[in-house]
């Protein structure tokens, strides 16, 4: 079965209310060009409906509008991130034609596990106890996808309903297709305009390694502890502002990423185009050169016997950064692609 659209088609695209993160943005972003480049009578739907404020402030510059009860016809369209809460809206509605955009795979495995209260409120408690005694806690995803590794998405209630997969990453494509879901059409995001605008000066950058301690920390710690040995300096990004953050990436030479990359994500392409080495693992989205396209021997995987040759790498880096930098123009380049990518995907999928 088929989406079938014409002129007058109404889209809802649903984001949970009052939300700021790296989901809802683009979620908005689909809807400010559905509107303004295919002319196309789209709206935002926030979950819940009746949330007094539902639009976070961050998002007020798109000027999207939103209704709070979707029109339930046949004509219309229905988009949903793949966050298991999005996915249940299907219900709601009988006629509406319905869709899901799978901004990652982890979180959709997460947030259907956190469904069932009883089977993660017991993980939510062991990981309370281990932060409160300075272990690290559980990665919730890795859990979820360990749980999950044999579930069938297509016998989903709800999924079953879907008429058509967009994905935002390679790793998403792959997935589904294992999973034996039909129907699945490419729609990427891309950086905003204006981070793509500044201008970094390399003459600035010192010998520091960037990371995010919510990524994969537990095997970036080790890379840490054994990377001071030699003199290596680590900072993480945390408790910072955009500014913040785009300062201390304009000044460190090296961006590293071992988390699970549930989709294509956003901070290792906004660390090269801030002049950024990046070493990622290999899980999620690391793993295919469509998501993170950098040169395979900056990719390594999450294993204790790896770390040496993380270090080594940091220190290659160092030790040669105006020449390794270019290792990296093909991963910036298609970068500053992705808007028209992206936009020709949209009139590919959706035109009238």
């Amino acid at each position: 079965m088929s989406m079938q659209i014409d002129k007058d088609s109404i889209i809802y695209v649903v984001a949970p209310a009052n939300a700021s993160t790296g989901g809802p943005e683009l979620l908005h972003q689909l809807v400010f060009h559905l509107r303004a480049d295919l002319k196309i009578n789209a709206y935002m739907y926030y979950i819940p409906n009746n949330h007094p404020t539902p639009i976070h402030n961050a998002y007020k510059k798109y000027g999207n509008p939103y209704i709070r009860e979707p029109d339930d016809n046949k004509n219309n369209i229905l988009i949903v991130p793949e966050v298991y809460r999005g996915i249940l809206t299907f219900g709601k509605f009988k006629n509406l034609q319905k869709v899901i955009w799978w901004l990652s795979v982890d979180n959709f495995y997460t947030s259907f596990m956190h469904q069932n209260f009883f089977e993660s409120l017991p993980l939510r408690i062991i990981n309370r106890i281990k932060k409160g005694i300075g272990l690290e806690p559980l990665d919730l995803s890795e859990v979820a996808l360990r749980k999950y590794k044999n579930y069938e998405l297509r016998q989903n209630i709800y999924i079953k309903q879907a008429i058509l997969h967009l994905v935002q990453s390679e790793y998403a494509r792959q997935h589904l297709i294992r999973k034996e879901i039909k129907n699945i059409k490419y729609l990427s995001d891309y950086l905003n305009e204006d981070f793509l605008k500044i201008q970094t000066n390399i003459s600035i950058k010192e010998n520091i390694v960037a990371y995010n301690p919510k990524k994969g920390y537990r095997f970036t710690k080790k890379i840490i502890d054994s990377g001071r040995k030699v003199g290596i300096k680590f900072i993480p990004i945390e408790n910072m502002t955009k500014d913040e953050v785009i300062r201390l990436l304009q000044r460190t030479k090296i961006y590293i990423d071992f988390g699970n990359h549930p989709g294509k994500d956003r901070i290792p392409r906004e660390a090269a185009i801030l002049k950024c080495c990046v070493i990622t693992g290999l899980r999620g989205s690391a793993k295919y050169k469509e998501d993170v396209n950098i040169p395979f021997n900056y990719k390594f995987e999450n294993k204790e016997e790896n770390i040496p040759r993380v270090i080594g790498k940091i220190q290659e880096i160092f030790n040669n950064y105006e020449i390794k930098i270019e290792d990296f123009r093909e991963y910036v380049n298609q970068i500053k692609e992705e808007k028209n990518k992206f936009l020709k995907d949209l009139f590919s999928i959706f035109t009238v």
